[in-house]
Formats: structure tokens, C-alpha cells, sequence
């Protein structure tokens, strides 16, 4: 479905939806998002504003109903626009793609192209629609590189700017709150990281939330809340709640746990997947053969073995090519971002004349510096990467320590 479909209007829709007033069905997860927290309530804490919603699918409630269907139908909440990051509010398109502003035809409700907007641009589009209080409710992957808590920043920067209140309804990281990777550098700044986090920062939106509101905005939020999951007092990985794609390439759980370290693979000449049925699992290109998953496998990574084998891209890298290289397959926790790169640094030994950087220094802008990238062009092994990084973690840890929720 392409934006253009999306924008079809439907006669009677919204009013349809709204007479017909569906309530939740709570379907006995043990979690419960900020999303079923703030439903039960029947939406108190946001009646009587303009409410605008950021989004996308995987604003859901328990009962798999969309945030903004469940809102808009109830009556309780006056919803007066969507705002859809990446991939867009229904997620038809992919990455570095969005669907543009249109109106929802379910709803009837105005959809507002935020991805890419900076800060000026996102407030005209609050003011515009009269936004007086602002909703998240995005399901992240728990890495910096994925856009979803810059398009979260921008917005609180937006709503500081209008003075409108905002409201983040909290999910599990899914991921667990493991700290790791570098922090970025502020003069590699992008879509990609705006601010000098780490790579893989193991917090939820909600506590990041907290953090930049109090470190990285020019002062605080007139009015910031968080409604926080409930159940969810581990920190573990497994929510036990449905999976719902926080993207069209994040298809599973495991991808999402090996992202935070293959998704460094966008940076380079070969394939990360894009175009198969294990996006971020599957890592390869022409000229890659057996050979680079038999050294991996014989180096002994933790809680990870590697499986030769050969694919065809649908589209994106390498597309309609035969490609050799290696299904990531993960057996416990891992070090996502430390098996990364003993992958990049063993396919750069192995292939000379295939492994490559992409021509922008995009890997720079992921990692979030030029550090990755001399380090291996120049020949480092592994454990000088990576070792490095544990000062900054350990920075990271005792930085985040005041905004964490979930102890």
C-alpha cells in the first residue's frame, strides 16, 4: 500500500468507527504497555486537550488494536492529529522512506509526514493542528541508530517550542537494558544519532525520555510524563507480549537482538539482508564463500554460531545477485556489537577485494565515528576496537542511572 492509497478518502468511516465505540480486549498478557495503562483509565490523563499522536503499528494495545483507532473511536480523547515517523503511522514504507501527509481514511484524522523534520518544521505542523498535548507511543529496538527516539527528540523539542504538554506511553526495551558500543561523537551528529549516547543504551523510550528533557534540552518540558509499563520489574528481554515489526526489516525478535551490531553492515559494501527473510541475520555478497563462517565459528564467540549460506536479494544491496555469506544464529544472550565487528574485521581480512565502505562514510554516522572505520582499514584486531568502548559504557551507565524506571 503506498501513501497515495492511504490518502483514499472513506465516506462514513470515521463516523462509523466512532458510533461503534470498540473497547479494548485485554487477551492476559502479565505486561501491560503505558498504552493499556492509560486506556484503562479511559485516557483521563489526556481528556479535555488537543491531542497529537506519534506513532506507527506498533502503537498497539494488548488487545492488538491500534493507539490512535482505540483513542479516536472512544469518544474520551479529542484527537486532533497523527504524526508518523519512519516508515510511516501504518508503516507501508521502507527504510529512509515515510508516507507523507495525508488523511487516515479510517479515522478521518490528518497524518503528518515528522520524519526528517527538524524541530521548526514539526512545531508549524503542532501549531497547525493545535496541538496542545502530544502522545509517543513507538516501540524502539533499544539502538541508537534506529530513527524512532530522534523522531521522539525532534518532538520534544517541538513541543518545548509551543509549550505543549508530553506524554510518552512506555514499552519494554526488547532488547533488556544491556549497556554497549561506543558513544557517538556530537561532530558525527545525524538522522541516525543526535545525541552522545552509546550505541545499544538499553533503556526504554520513556527513560530516555527523562534524559533528554533534563540533559539535552535548552530547559525542561513545561509538562513531560511517562506512563510506565506494569510487570515488567526484570529488565528481561522477553516481555512476553505479541511481536509486533517495529519496521518492515525487523521481522523477529532476533533480529532486533542482533541489530544493534549487524545493523553496522548498512555501512558497508555487503548485503545486511535487506531483501530476504532475515534482514540483519543473513550478511553477505558476491565473492564470500564457506570460509568466513568457518573462522568465525572456530574464534568461539559467546552465544553465537554462524551458518554458511548463499541467497538472492529481492532488492536493496546486490539485488537479483547470487551472494555467499552467513545466517547469524544466536543460541543466548550476545554481544551483538562485538560479534559486528570480529565479522567485519575477519570479512575485511578474508575478501580484500569485496568488503568495502560505503562511498558516504555512512558506517561513521552508525557507529558514530571515524574511529571503527581507521581502526580496521588499518589493520586492528578485534579486542583494540572494541576494549575502548568500556570506558565509555561505563560513562553511559552512571549518566542513565537517574532516569531508569524499572529497577
Amino acid at each position: 500500500m503506498t501513501a497515495a492509497a492511504l490518502s483514499v478518502p472513506a465516506v462514513g468511516l470515521a463516523a462509523s468507527s466512532a458510533c461503534a465505540n470498540p473497547q479494548p480486549t485485554d487477551l492476559g498478557y502479565a505486561v501491560r504497555t503505558g498504552a493499556d495503562v492509560l486506556a484503562a483509565r479511559n485516557w483521563q490523563d489526556i481528556a479535555g486537550r488537543r491531542v497529537g499522536v506519534v506513532t506507527n503499528p506498533t502503537g498497539v494495545l494488548s488487545s492488538l488494536e491500534q493507539v490512535v483507532d482505540v483513542m479516536h473511536a472512544s469518544g474520551a480523547v479529542d484527537v486532533v492529529a497523527v504524526f508518523g515517523p519512519e516508515h510511516g503511522f501504518r508503516g507501508t514504507s521502507q527504510a529512509g522512506g515515510s508516507e507523507g501527509d495525508y488523511r487516515d481514511p479510517r479515522t478521518g484524522l490528518p497524518v503528518y509526514d515528522a520524519y526528517g523534520a527538524d524541530a521548526a518544521k514539526l512545531a508549524a505542523m503542532f501549531r497547525k493542528a493545535g496541538v496542545e498535548q502530544v502522545v509517543f507511543d513507538i516501540a524502539d529496538v533499544g539502538v541508537r541508530f534506529y530513527t524512532y527516539i530522534w523522531t521522539m527528540y525532534t518532538a520534544m523539542q517541538a513541543a518545548h517550542q509551543v509549550g505543549a504538554a508530553f506524554l510518552v506511553l512506555d514499552r519494554p526495551n526488547p532488547i533488556g537494558d544491556q549497556v554497549a558500543g561506543p558513544r557517538l561523537d556530537p561532530r558525527f551528529a545525524s538522522g541516525v544519532g543526535l545525541l552522545p549516547i552509546v550505541q545499544q543504551h538499553g533503556m526504554t523510550v520513556g527513560e530516555l525520555a527523562r534524559m533528554f528533557d533534563r540533559e539535552y534540552l535548552p530547559s525542561p518540558l513545561a509538562k513531560l510524563d511517562v506512563v510506565r509499563v506494569e510487570g515488567w520489574r526484570a529488565r528481561g528481554v522477553d516481555s512476553g507480549l505479541p511481536w509486533v515489526p517495529p519496521s518492515p526489516n525487523m521481522p523477529t525478535p532476533d533480529t532486533a537482538a542482533l541489530y544493534p551490531g549487524t545493523g553496522l553492515f548498512e555501512g558497508t559494501s555487503l548485503s545486511e539482508g535487506r531483501g530476504t527473510a532475515r534482514p540483519f541475520e543473513i550478511i553477505g555478497a558476491p565473492g564470500i564463500d564457506w570460509r568466513w563462517a568457518e573462522e568465525l565459528n572456530a574464534a568461539g564467540l559467546p552465544g553465537v554460531r554462524f551458518r554458511e549460506t548463499y541467497f538472492v536479494p529481492t532488492f536493496s544491496k546486490h539485488a537479483n545477485e547470487t551472494c555467499g555469506g552467513l545466517q547469524v544464529h544466536r543460541s543466548d544472550q550476545i554481544d551483538a556489537i562485538r560479534t559486528a565487528v570480529a565479522m567485519i574485521v575477519t570479512a575485511r581480512r578474508l575478501y580484500p577485494q569485496v568488503f568495502g565502505w560505503r562511498p558516504d562514510n555512512m558506517i561513521d554516522k552508525l557507529s558514530g565515528s571515524d574511529r571503527l572505520r581507521t581502526m580496521v582499514d588499518a589493520g586492528a584486531d578485534l579486542s583494540e576496537i572494541v576494549d575502548p568502548w568500556q570506558i565509555d559504557v561505563a560513562d553511559f551507565q552512571r549518566q542513565r542511572q537517574p532516569y531508569l524506571l524499572y529497577h
